[in-house]
């Protein structure tokens, strides 16, 4: 396998791969752009072709094409191995299906299982005639690879045993469970499926990773539709329906559509809403939200038009509002869902779409059409619309709507703007990793610290023969800070990380004559963070000794304080520092 990674990237140079996926810019020996997987205004997102690997300042992340794929595509190792050796004409070593690693054995079991309920839907005119009825044509059915399976209790079982999967396999990939009583014939699983129409779920990498199985037969004791169970490849709070075949058309387009159930999603893409994608009748969390917002911040939710409908769209704004993005929401007929509306009048469905309303014209007008008096309105906007608008990250879209609550409303925006200061926003439910998130995000800070800045320039200074900067020069404007003790103890901090530290500082400064300047306000950042700590120290000891009534050093401290105050305010009036490195 490693002899193929090597041919791959033998093959595929790092710039041409990438650049397949997002639009890359010359910067001197390297490229940048704004990086795919944070949103970010100025390119921080750096490409050296020399080192085969890329690096992003602003968030962190770093690879060569490999991880590069399976973060854009949302894969795994073996999924980006299989996309970049198709492109690069390099075929695989064959591995024999047993001695394959767990994660593929289920792949594998699933896809044949799908084999088997495309069979049986062939078998079944029926099935096919009633999904046609539902609107979808004979290409929808077999592109999206639709299957059934009979309301039998092991036929799955049996026929993935004939093709030498085992039960524990089988279990694993959530299409069997383990029975609480051992059965007459030693029969101890059955299927979980059992008379429904089958959707297979799909990750980035077209591989089968669940099913979601509607009920062909009504039965009160049967829910209508279920879900594979949470496995080691089908985790719910990830699942998006369609993202496999959405995810580029999302980029050109610019924007995801966002729909709870797999006819609505099918119905979509068959009208031409090729960028939909599908929650599959589970929660909408922050984890979906990340997968659309690597390739668009925009979204547009199209939920049921009864009151549950209403509710899952106010509790995916919210999610989303919290992320930054931005939020539309479609309105339709009442009674109607995407999948009927489409089958009933595709052109009322696109019109749908393209008279989608911003979140907060959608709250703002929902509430005018309840006619109350404008006491009563004003109160209804400070509960119900206000949230929404406090939520949002720029000042500039907060006017926009202040001014177009006025509007619409006659109440003054003066008035909006002080109730909009006692604004609370809309309370989020926190999944449990958003603590992990955290912990990651304030890593991530940590890593473009102006202190980790430093320590890179000096590391790529040090390996350049003719440095434009002298190294000796910066050592000695961060000793006068620090001291030679403290200098040692920030470079061994990064002591593990001096490979990367120098592909950053060559990707961004590409001994160019912006280094200095730079070299500069990095070291007037430092001095302002170094005196700062300073002050924040001595303000908490000077605390301290007035609280045990210890004048004498209290004023010590007060003057040690007012120095470091007149220090810092003498600092901020610099514009640059042009006199630390000569």
């Amino acid at each position: 396998m490693s002899s193929s990674v090597e041919k791959i990237k033998d093959k595929l140079p790092i710039e041409e791969v990438i650049s397949s996926y997002i639009k890359l810019e010359k910067s001197g020996n390297n490229f940048k752009a704004k990086c795919p997987f944070h949103n970010e205004r100025t390119p921080s997102f750096f490409v050296s072709p020399s080192r085969g690997s890329y690096y992003c300042f602003g968030c962190g992340v770093k690879g060569d094409i490999f991880t590069f794929v399976q973060e854009f595509e949302g894969t795994d190792f073996l999924g980006s191995l299989k996309i970049l050796a198709e492109r690069a004409g390099v075929p695989l070593e064959r591995v024999n299906l047993k001695e394959k690693g767990e994660k593929e054995r289920l792949y594998q079991t699933l896809e044949t299982a799908t084999l088997f309920f495309v069979k049986n839907l062939n078998d079944n005119p029926d099935v096919i005639q009633y999904l046609e009825k539902r609107g979808l044509k004979k290409e929808t059915i077999e592109e999206w690879r639709l299957g059934f399976v009979n309301d039998e209790w092991r036929s799955l079982i049996q026929y993935l045993k004939e093709k030498d999967f085992k039960e524990e396999e089988i279990v694993k990939s959530g299409l069997a469970k383990k029975s609480e009583s051992q059965s007459s014939d030693g029969a101890g699983y059955y299927d979980v499926f059992r008379g429904r129409i089958m959707f297979p779920i799909f990750d980035n990498s077209n591989r089968i990773i669940g099913f979601s199985g509607r009920i062909f037969h009504e039965s009160k004791n049967a829910p209508k539709y279920l879900n594979t169970p949470e496995t080691i490849l089908f985790r719910k709070s990830e699942v998006l329906y369609g993202i496999n075949k959405a995810k580029n058309f999302i980029r050109s387009k610019d924007y995801s559509v966002l729909v709870e159930g797999q006819m609505d999603l099918l119905m979509s893409h068959q009208s031409g809403s090729t960028n939909t994608v599908a929650t599959s009748g589970t929660a909408f969390t922050r984890e979906h939200l990340d997968k659309l917002r690597k390739l668009s911040n925009k979204i547009l939710m199209v939920f049921d038009s009864d009151n549950a409908g209403f509710m899952a769209t106010n509790k995916s704004a919210v999610l989303a509002l919290s992320m930054g993005m931005e939020v539309k929401v479609a309105q339709l007929p009442a009674g109607l869902d995407p999948a009927s509306l489409i089958c009933k009048d595709i052109e009322l469905w696109k019109d749908s779409l393209r008279n989608s309303k911003h979140i907060i014209d959608f709250y703002l007008d929902h509430l005018l059409l309840e006619k109350k008096d404008k006491i009563k309105t004003a109160k209804e906007i400070q509960l119900r619309v206000l949230p929404y608008v406090a939520m949002l990250q720029s000042s500039i879209e907060q006017s926009h709507f202040v001014s177009q609550i006025s509007r619409k409303t006659g109440i003054r925006e003066e008035a909006i703007w002080n109730d909009l200061k006692n604004t609370k926003q809309p309370n989020i439910i926190q999944e449990a990793d958003s603590i992990d998130a955290k912990i990651l995000s304030d890593e991530r800070k940590k890593r473009s610290s102006v202190q980790r800045r430093i320590v890179g320039i000096i590391s790529w200074l040090e390996s350049v023969e003719e440095p434009v900067v002298s190294v000796k020069d910066v050592r000695s404007a961060i000793k006068k800070f620090v001291g030679e003790d403290g200098l040692n103890k920030i470079l061994n901090d990064y002591k593990g990380e001096n490979e990367e530290l120098v592909f950053e500082s060559e990707a961004y400064y590409d001994n160019s004559d912006k280094l200095k300047k730079e070299i500069n306000e990095l070291l007037s950042h430092f001095e302002e963070d170094f005196l700062r700590e300073e002050f924040l120290n001595a303000m908490s000891e000077l605390q301290e000794h007035e609280q045990k009534h210890d004048e004498k050093k209290a004023k010590e401290l007060l003057k040690v304080c007012q120095s470091i105050s007149v220090k810092l305010g003498e600092l901020t009036k610099k514009k640059t520092v042009g006199e630390s490195v000569g």
